[in-house]
């Protein structure tokens, strides 16, 4: 089972492999993570180039079963479920009745009357109140967070690993928000071609008492090694992904988060209305990537001018090892989150030239 260091941080069944790896460990959303080994840029360029192995037992799983189970996900979600297939999960929100961003997560259909959804660790507690309020009484709800572990496998060298480790090349076949049930060793875990890095990538699901067994496994494969928090972070950074608590959260809509797609209009779901008046109005800010003119980036909270006047606020910000230049997201007036405009970044100290890029920040050649 997880236990908890004398700080009162959560440690995931992998704690002693990181410290033995050499891991740095840091604090992160309650839990106690490894935020770098080698390197943040050696490490995200690895990802990059062959295949990165993240510890992520820190995510939350929720499972939901019951007959109204779909009726209920259709209600509580931003996206429909009732067109997901076993085998077939996807992106979405759960919003609350001003149509703010509760969490992002993926929700999977494992089968007819049953779903799997996969949360932030920063907003377990939350969700699961809310889950639980918003749903049947008839429909079955289990927080089984404390008893998965998750790892993520992520690069261009994934499909190759996974298909040796399985001897079975049709994993490389299995389509992107597609899973699958496979055997690792003795156990048997879910298979999900997903992932937070822009590369090909899998996302594995197992009980808590198999972690360590996987992961050695995993790193056996000569392209694998660990990656810590910091490159994960820089990794969603260059594909224009997200970070709930800083770039979305409930103070933010999808349609200002630039996330429009992943909410559909034609059904119901809390925080419809909400979202239906800000699209007919148009949000007043847009969140969108910039790159900066040198290697320095600017960080959260950062307010970002265009002659002269505020326009907007950074949310991320850091040096991208791919680009070699700082990258980050901001919220911006709508009319000036146009590709090419010229901005600067200042703390009121700092000031750094800046231009607005739409997403992805970087794109592979």
């Amino acid at each position: 089972m997880l236990v908890n260091t004398p700080e009162q941080l959560k440690n995931t069944p992998l704690h002693e492999k990181h410290i033995a790896l050499g891991a740095k460990m840091v604090p992160f959303s309650g839990w106690n993570m490894p935020v770098q080994y080698t390197g943040i840029i050696d490490e995200h360029l690895h990802t990059r180039e062959k295949a990165g192995l993240f510890d992520i037992c820190h995510m939350g799983e929720f499972m939901l079963k019951g007959p109204a189970v779909e009726k209920d996900l259709n209600k509580l979600l931003s996206r429909r479920v009732d067109d997901l297939t076993p085998g077939k999960c996807r992106y979405s929100f759960m919003l609350n009745e001003g149509g703010g961003i509760i969490d992002d997560l993926i929700v999977y259909r494992t089968s007819g009357e049953e779903f799997m959804l996969v949360v932030n660790a920063g907003t377990i507690s939350k969700d699961r109140e809310w889950v639980k309020k918003n749903i049947s009484s008839g429909t079955k709800f289990l927080d089984e967070s404390d008893r998965t572990a998750k790892l993520d496998l992520q690069g261009p060298s994934s499909g190759d690993i996974m298909a040796g480790l399985l001897g079975d090349k049709t994993v490389n076949g299995l389509k992107r928000f597609n899973f699958t049930h496979i055997k690792v060793n003795d156990t048997t875990t879910m298979l999900s071609r997903t992932g937070y890095t822009g590369e090909l990538g899998y996302e594995l699901f197992m009980p808590v008492s198999a972690a360590e067994e996987v992961w050695d496994t995993l790193m056996g494969f000569e392209d694998v090694r660990p990656i810590g928090l910091g490159a994960r972070d820089t990794l969603r950074l260059e594909a224009g992904y997200s970070l709930y608590g800083s770039d979305i959260d409930e103070e933010h809509t999808p349609l200002e988060a630039n996330l429009e797609r992943f909410v559909s209009f034609d059904k119901d779901f809390t925080g419809k209305d909400a979202l239906l008046e800000q699209k007919e109005e148009g949000p007043g800010r847009l969140l969108t990537g910039f790159i900066c003119e040198g290697r320095r980036s600017a960080r959260s909270h950062f307010k970002v001018l265009r002659e002269g006047k505020e326009i907007g606020e950074v949310t991320s910000g850091a040096f991208s090892p791919c680009l070699k230049k700082g990258i980050g997201l901001c919220y911006l007036n709508k009319e000036f989150s146009v590709e090419g405009k010229e901005i600067i970044l200042t703390d009121g100290k700092v000031e750094i030239e800046a231009k607005v890029k739409s997403l992805p920040i970087y794109e592979h050649s």
